[in-house]
C-alpha cells in the first residue's frame, strides 16, 4: 500500500521541521543568528487514469522539505560597552578570513588576539581596508585589521603656529615702551617640545617690534634666550588698527637643536584662510586668544572607537587620534543563496552570487554600531506555535501509518480458513 511510504515522507518532513525549530530555539541567544523556517513541498504525482471530461485523476507521493529559508531581518541591539563589539544596523556583513578563504557574519562579537588582529571567536581574522598616514584607501584587496596597543604614533614637527593677538594701543613712550609677549609651544621633528616666546614691543605710533625667542640650551647654547634670525621684523598699523605690514605670513627657520633633530620650519600664521588678519591694535589691554600649532610628540595607542562608516580611530597618548582602518561590509544579489557553514559564518555559492563589499554606510550597505552586538531575531513565542504545529504534523501522519496498518492486518485476516 501506498500509504504506507507517503506518511513516511510525511514523518520526515515533520521530524526535519522540529530539527529547525529546535535548532531556532538552541541559538535564542546567539549573538547575529538568523532565524530559519521550513517550507514544504508535494512529491510527484501518480496518473491514474482520466476522467469521462478528461481531466486527469491524480494521487500524491507525499511531502517533503522544499527549502528552508533565512530571515534576514534586524535583530535587536543591545549595547555592550566593549571597544571591539560591533553591530550592523541595516544590510550587510562582516567579512572574515580563515586560511585564505574568506566568509560572512552578522556577529560582532570579536577581540584582538595576541598578534594584535581583530579577530572573531572562531579566530577568523576581520577584514578591511588599511589606512596610510591615517588615511583609508579603499582598494578591491581587502588585509586583515590590526589594532595592536603596541602601534605608536610618530612625531609630528610642527609647521605652523597662529594666534589671535591684541596689542594694546597707547600714545608711544620712548621711555616706557609698551610690551607683550606669547610663549608657544612647538615640536621638532623628533618629538621633542620646544617653547618659542613671541615679544612685542612698542617702537612709535601704531608701530610695533617682534622678535622670536628660543631657551638657549635648545641650541645648545647657554645665557639668555636666543633670538630665532628670521623671527625678527615690524608691525604696521593703520589708524583703525588694522595690519598693513606684514601683508604675508612670516616664516620661522631653526637650526642648530640641541638634540638632533632636523631644522624646525615654522609658519607664523598672520591671517586666517579669509585673508583677515588676527592682529589687531586697540585700546584695550594686550592679550592673546586661539593659540594654536600642528605638532605633536610620539605617542602609544591607548583606546579606540569605530565610527558609524566602520572607519576605526585609534586615540594616542600624546592627544592625537588618528584613523588605523575601515571595516568592510558586503552584501548579496541573493541572501537565501548563502550556504551556513556554522559557528555564525556564511559563504557565498553560486545561487548567492559574489560578494559587493565596500565601506559602511555607501553602496546600501548598513551602519555599524560600536560596543554593541546584535540579538538572534527569533521569536520564541512564534517557534512555540510553529513546534506545536509540526508535533500535530507529525502525530497526524503516525496515525495514518497506524491506520493502513489496520487496514493491512484487515486484509490479511480476509484470507484465514
Amino acid at each position: 500500500m501506498g500509504s504506507f511510504s507517503t506518511s513516511l515522507t510525511g514523518l520526515t518532513a515533520a521530524e526535519s521541521a522540529l530539527d529547525t525549530i529546535s535548532n531556532n530555539l538552541a541559538n535564542l541567544d546567539t549573538t547575529g543568528y538568523k532565524e530559519m523556517t521550513p517550507n514544504f513541498g508535494a512529491l510527484f504525482y501518480q496518473l491514474l487514469c482520466d476522467s469521462g471530461s478528461g481531466d486527469p485523476i491524480q494521487i500524491g507521493d507525499g511531502a517533503a522539505i522544499d527549502s528552508i529559508t533565512t530571515s534576514f531581518t534586524q535583530g535587536t541591539s543591545e549595547t555592550t560597552g566593549v571597544d571591539t563589539d560591533m553591530a550592523i544596523q541595516g544590510n550587510g556583513f562582516f567579512v572574515v578570513q580563515n586560511n585564505g578563504v574568506q566568509q560572512y557574519t552578522r556577529a560582532g562579537d570579536f577581540t584582538i588576539n595576541s598578534s594584535g588582529y581583530l579577530v572573531d571567536p572562531n579566530g577568523d581574522e576581520v577584514m578591511g581596508y588599511a589606512a596610510q598616514n591615517g588615511v583609508v584607501s579603499p582598494s578591491p584587496t581587502l588585509t586583515p585589521i590590526q589594532i595592536s596597543t603596541g602601534i605608536t604614533a610618530p612625531a609630528q614637527a610642527t609647521t605652523q603656529v597662529g594666534f589671535g593677538l591684541n596689542l594694546e594701543a597707547s600714545a608711544y613712550n620712548a621711555a616706557s615702551p609698551g610690551s607683550f609677549s606669547q610663549p608657544v609651544v612647538v615640536y621638532d621633528s623628533l618629538g621633542v617640545s620646544h617653547t618659542l616666546t613671541f615679544n612685542f614691543t612698542q617702537t612709535a605710533n601704531n608701530q610695533w617690534a617682534y622678535t622670536v625667542t628660543i631657551p638657549a640650551a635648545d641650541v645648545g647654547k647657554t645665557g639668555d634666550p636666543v633670538t630665532v634670525t628670521s623671527g625678527t621684523g615690524t608691525l604696521q598699523f593703520d589708524g583703525n588698527g588694522n595690519l598693513t605690514s606684514p601683508t604675508a605670513d612670516v616664516g620661522l627657520s631653526i637650526a642648530g637643536l640641541a638634540d638632533g633633530a632636523s631644522t624646525l620650519n615654522v609658519n607664523w600664521q598672520l591671517f586666517n584662510s579669509q585673508g583677515t588678519s588676527t592682529i589687531t591694535e586697540s585700546g584695550t589691554a594686550s592679550a592673546a586668544s586661539n593659540i594654536s600649532q600642528n605638532g605633536f610628540s610620539g605617542g602609544t595607542l591607548t583606546s579606540f572607537n569605530v565610527t558609524s562608516d566602520g572607519v576605526i580611530q585609534g586615540l594616542f597618548s600624546n592627544g592625537e587620534t588618528v584613523t588605523l582602518g575601515q571595516v568592510a561590509l558586503a552584501n548579496f544579489a541573493n541572501l537565501q543563496g548563502l550556504e551556513n557553514v556554522g559557528g555564525n559564518n556564511y559563504a557565498a555559492t553560486l545561487a548567492s552570487g559574489a560578494a559587493i563589499i565596500g565601506g559602511a554606510g555607501s553602496g546600501g550597505l548598513g551602519t555599524i554600531q560600536d560596543g554593541a552586538l546584535e540579538e538572534s531575531n527569533v521569536d520564541m513565542a512564534t517557534e512555540f506555535a510553529n513546534l506545536i504545529m509540526a508535533e500535530r504534523d507529525y502525530q497526524a501522519n503516525a496515525k495514518a501509518i497506524t491506520t493502513a496498518d489496520n487496514v493491512t492486518q484487515t486484509a490479511i485476516n480476509l484470507i484465514q480458513p
